[in-house]
């Protein structure tokens, strides 16, 4: 393969010549090949994003001539459509304010726009990759700011249209489900009726909570540390860059990013993301509930609770013909797991922060955006694959109800809670019925029975 030298401040190095990455990303390359997990895509782009933001207002100050703003524009705008994708081969795993990463963007930027102009690649001329394409900002407030874009964009795009979609298939079984009665369970035991629609609209109310919640928590997201460069003071920058870069950031991205309150928090703290993690952490812990509620109902077909008839989606055993497994179900706990480990690393990392800047950056980064990518998916499947074709066993569950002994629960306010309790007793121990062992107290005759144990009437406040 051939290659070409380029420099910087600490030599030369060998960098292959079909690619637009220069000395600092060559060596990162060798000295931060750690594990399998590439710097997210949509990481990449949120940077470029800021470099052709940086480029407009540049020129717009006459601090850059025109023909170095197009170029780098230009180059910019191919980076985030992903048509360099293949320059970009750093690792997750580098210096914990991700300079490695941010000067990846300005060299293949650099090196592109170069090109652009009839330039020769690692010549940094006519465009360098810190005095143009990194100019008046530090790797300090370019990753934070890209961190807050990614989680904007994936959020927006990706994690907020899945839970809607979840949102609006439990809202479709509320509707279903809501004439069909059945036992309700607590501490695993038998308990009082309700209808299978209400037990389905606590799912679907967890839902909803966390989409408000997750909404809530991206107005946080929104605000921008770019413009505090090295430490928060906006040394190396104009008056005003934060606003005016802000702004067209605010264009590009189509949404309403805005200047931090205060740089030295947002350099040297990343709380925001803490507490939109935390949101990711209990949207996690709900879909854990749901769907392992889902499972267990849905459990047998002959020795389980059967009460749910779950799509056959793929057969589910190498050994037991005819086995079908609750594997959405499965899937989603395992990513809630996944999740609710991420929101611990990014809890640890967040707290971190000493003096004026967090090093623990990509590794929020990463963590928070697998988190959002995970349940995105994740939530999108089950809605479709489960929650859409779930069936309710109408013959099991009324079965169950009728063989429920807290039925009794009912019959406590006309005969006393300690009466009520040794009917159920004595159901249980003969194996009758409530009805049988209520007569044979003489408390209360057989039509009275009839119209205090309705079930129908037992799901509601009376």
């Amino acid at each position: 393969m051939k290659s070409r030298k380029e420099f910087d401040t600490i030599g030369s190095i060998n960098v292959p010549n079909d690619k637009y990455w220069g000395a600092s990303t060559q060596r990162s390359k060798k000295y931060f090949d750690i594990g399998e997990f590439f710097v997210r895509p949509v990481l990449i782009k949120s940077i470029a994003i800021i470099k052709k933001a940086a480029a407009i207002v540049h020129v717009k100050n006459k601090q850059i001539l025109p023909n170095i703003s197009k170029a780098i524009i230009k180059a910019s705008n191919e980076v985030i459509s992903g048509k360099l994708h293949k320059h970009f081969p750093l690792k997750v795993w580098q210096t914990g304010s991700g300079t490695q990463t941010n000067m990846n963007v300005n060299e293949v930027i650099a090196n592109r726009a170069i090109e652009i102009l009839g330039g020769k690649k690692g010549s940094k001329k006519p465009v360098h990759p810190n005095d143009h394409v990194n100019k008046s900002q530090s790797t300090n407030d370019v990753f934070p700011t890209a961190m807050h874009i990614a989680i904007a964009i994936e959020t927006k795009n990706k994690l907020l249209p899945s839970l809607e979609l979840l949102n609006k298939e439990l809202k479709k079984k509320v509707s279903q489900f809501k004439n069909i009665i059945k036992v309700g369970r607590t501490h695993l035991q038998d308990a009082t009726p309700l209808s299978l629609g209400q037990e389905f609209s606590g799912y679907q109310s967890q839902i909803q909570d966390c989409i408000t919640r997750i909404k809530n928590a991206l107005n946080e997201i929104y605000f921008l540390a770019q413009g505090g460069t090295a430490v928060g003071t906006g040394i190396n920058s104009k008056k005003g860059f934060d606003r005016k870069i802000i702004n067209e950031i605010k264009k590009i991205t189509r949404l309403p990013f805005k200047p931090t309150k205060n740089k030295f928090a947002a350099l040297a703290a990343h709380d925001e993301i803490v507490n939109f993690s935390g949101t990711l952490n209990t949207t996690a812990v709900s879909l854990m509930k749901i769907a392992n509620d889902i499972r267990f109902l849905g459990s047998g077909p002959r020795a389980g609770y059967g009460e749910l008839i779950l799509p056959t989606n793929e057969p589910g055993s190498s050994i037991m013909p005819g086995k079908v497994n609750p594997t959405q179900s499965e899937a989603v706990t395992m990513v809630c797991v996944k999740v609710i480990g991420n929101h611990n690393g990014i809890t640890m990392a967040g707290s971190h922060g000493h003096f004026e800047l967090n090093v623990f950056k990509p590794l929020i980064a990463h963590n928070i955006l697998q988190s959002i990518d995970l349940l995105a998916d994740s939530s999108k499947n089950f809605s479709l694959y489960c929650i859409k074709g779930i069936k309710a066993d109408k013959i099991k569950i009324k079965k169950y109800l009728d063989n429920s002994l807290m039925l009794v629960t009912a019959l406590a306010p006309h005969i006393g809670y300690d009466n009520a309790a040794k009917i159920a007793k004595a159901a249980l121990k003969n194996n009758t019925t409530l009805k049988v062992e209520t007569l044979k107290t003489g408390l209360i005759n057989e039509k009275t029975y009839d119209k205090i144990i309705n079930p129908r009437k037992m799901i509601y406040p009376s």
